[in-house]
């Protein structure tokens, strides 16, 4: 299958490790250019760059603008049931969903560096497994849904009461040998 347009412009913008944290950022909140610049350390310009790549591949949209100093400031938000110019996560290409399991796996590589695993706080699951296909789609839409409740309940950065969490979770099914 070759890809579109839209999904070449979403390649493209996953191929830079920070863009996954720019996105996870504008989960909890719509934030600008120097909000996101700010939350990650990144210049101003380095941070309108990312958020430019990210939108053009339809990862972020625009959720408002606000007049500042004189000029206009865009509100950028990842919501994670937004449709990604026009296509549904069943359209995405093989190696667009290939490209975005490295990308994650290269950003969970980085968390770990900074994670807490107090006993009993780690969560980790990996198998290569065979299940009834029916079985696999209900499991598959439980957790599916779990992670939309997840990103729905993302707050800002730092809001107080709030602790900072990471969570993958990577299912797919795999061709028999």
């Amino acid at each position: 299958m070759s890809l579109g347009e839209g999904s070449k412009a979403a390649l493209r913008a996953m191929a830079h490790p920070v863009r996954l944290r720019i996105m996870s950022l504008l989960t909890g909140a719509p934030m600008t250019a120097a909000e996101v610049a700010r939350e990650l350390g990144l210049t101003h310009a380095n941070a309108s760059y990312h958020l430019r790549n990210l939108l053009s591949g339809g990862l972020i949209f625009v959720a408002s603008e606000e007049k500042i100093r004189g000029g206009v400031a865009k509100r950028y938000r990842y919501d994670v049931g937004h449709d990604r110019e026009g296509q549904s996560p069943a359209e995405f290409s093989d190696e667009q969903l290939r490209a975005e399991f490295a990308a994650v796996a290269h950003e969970l590589i980085r968390r770990t560096r900074g994670a807490n695993f107090p006993p009993g706080g780690k969560a980790l699951v990996d198998a290569e497994l065979w299940v009834d296909p029916a079985k696999w789609q209900e499991i598959r839409k439980r957790v599916t849904d779990a992670f939309t409740e997840l990103h729905h309940e993302a707050q800002p950065p730092r809001t107080p009461g709030t602790i900072r969490t990471s969570s993958t979770a990577a299912m797919f099914e795999m061709e028999s040998e």
